[in-house]
């Protein structure tokens, strides 16, 4: 349904993320993959939505010359606590100090989407409470040891062991916390 809505875009996903990439697999649409380097720097200012928001836009900009049937998706996550973003972790040590922060408390996964094409632009966000169950260091050790989480904002991927053992409860999307909200980013598709 939503692949015939979309048959004359190009679609273009600027993002390396594999979950997010299999996103769109799962949704049946044809698209690219394209990269473009940009340095995911933001105004100090800026609080919560207004980072993802801004790091997605931020993120469509190298892409300068779309077509007329291009369509772009960039999107960015964050998982927000305390009043400030944890990103992704630098290193094994960086990891395991982001999940003792979380470790036990509720915390926020925003993710912002950006679609753009030659002549307009719609960015849009959605956020999701995250409960985690107090961790042991054991526990933190053992996952980013065993997993890796590198590549993930607050060190953690909820569809992993860590996900698993620790999590809760959350209100929102599941597919928000992977990095992608699909029913929203389904919606926005289908009004286009």
């Amino acid at each position: 349904m939503l692949k015939e809505k979309l048959l004359n875009y190009n679609i273009i996903l600027a993002s390396k993320s594999p979950r997010r990439q299999q996103f769109l697999k799962d949704l049946e649409l044809p698209f690219t993959v394209q990269l473009k380097e940009i340095e995911e720097i933001y105004p100090t200012e800026l609080q919560g939505t207004e980072i993802t928001d801004y790091l997605a836009d931020l993120k469509s900009k190298p892409f300068i010359n779309l077509k007329e049937n291009d369509l772009l998706i960039t999107s960015d996550t964050i998982v927000w606590l305390d009043k400030k973003a944890l990103g992704k972790p630098k290193d094994k040590n960086d990891a395991i100090r982001i999940l003792q922060k979380i470790s036990g408390k509720m915390h926020q996964v925003i993710t912002s989407v950006s679609l753009k094409g030659a002549s307009f632009q719609k960015i849009f966000n959605d956020t999701t409470n995250v409960y985690f169950k107090k961790l042991t260091i054991d526990e933190i050790t053992y996952y980013v040891e065993n997993n890796k989480p590198y590549d993930k904002a607050g060190s953690y991927g909820i569809q992993e062991w860590i996900g698993f053992i620790g999590i809760e409860k959350i209100e929102g999307s599941y597919f928000n916390v992977m990095g992608l909200p699909v029913q929203k980013l389904y919606k926005e598709l289908m009004k286009l």
